[in-house]
């Protein structure tokens, strides 16, 4: 399942996005976007987990948790919209 996390502190690194996850099972990958221009996060990300249980209570458990000091939105991401 793939997961979109927004609202992340712009000082959260990948590897404790990876950690806040893996507390509810496997983690296959973490993704947290970065502004091109700037080299800053752009305050979301992308976590993968391939258990469909685990990745759901992951949602359930992270969805509105404060993490760095801000209020995570975490929910099943949609795929891209190709235009």
């Amino acid at each position: 399942m793939n997961i979109y996390v927004g609202n992340l502190s712009y000082g959260m690194s990948e590897g404790e996005l990876r950690d806040a996850f893996a507390a509810y099972g496997e983690v296959s990958s973490v993704k947290i976007l970065m502004d091109r221009e700037t080299g800053r996060s752009r305050g979301f990300g992308f976590v993968e987990m391939p258990n469909q249980s685990e990745a759901e209570a992951a949602v359930s458990q992270l969805n509105g948790k404060d993490v760095g000091g801000r209020a995570l939105r975490v929910n099943e991401a949609r795929p891209r919209e190709r235009h």
